[in-house]
């Protein structure tokens, strides 16, 4: 099997030892992605819902570099800093996945990196 260290500038870059993402065979685990603007990086203004859509446009800019897309996601880790941001999220969540949602967990956290509302990791297919 091969194994692939995917990294692409649209996403922040890793900063630790850590790589954005992991093609391994047809499969991509990304790491775990918070609301950086890659250009600014800095977490993004505007509470739950635009820290998760930057997450979530992090995230396909990820699988994008790695030959695969949203569409073929198949499991997502959400880690919210309150539980109570759940509907904001998902309504945004809803936006990336309409069709065919992959499947999911959730769970409120403790603490997240620069305490960021909101971290999303993913696991997807490459489907050609």
């Amino acid at each position: 099997m091969d194994r692939q260290v995917i990294a692409t500038a649209n996403a922040p870059a890793a900063v630790g030892p850590y790589s954005q993402a992991i093609r391994a065979g047809d499969m991509v685990f990304t790491a775990g992605q918070i609301g950086i603007d890659p250009q600014a990086k800095k977490l993004v203004d505007g509470g739950i819902e635009a820290q998760t859509r930057q997450t979530l446009t992090n995230l396909k800019h990820i699988l994008a570099a790695a030959g695969t897309s949203m569409a073929n996601v198949v499991k997502v880790t959400v880690y919210l800093q309150d539980i109570q941001d759940f509907q904001a999220m998902n309504q945004v969540y809803a936006e990336f996945f309409a069709a065919a949602p992959p499947a999911r967990a959730a769970a409120q956290v403790a603490a997240l990196p620069l305490g960021a509302a909101v971290m999303i990791e993913t696991v997807a297919a490459i489907i050609e």
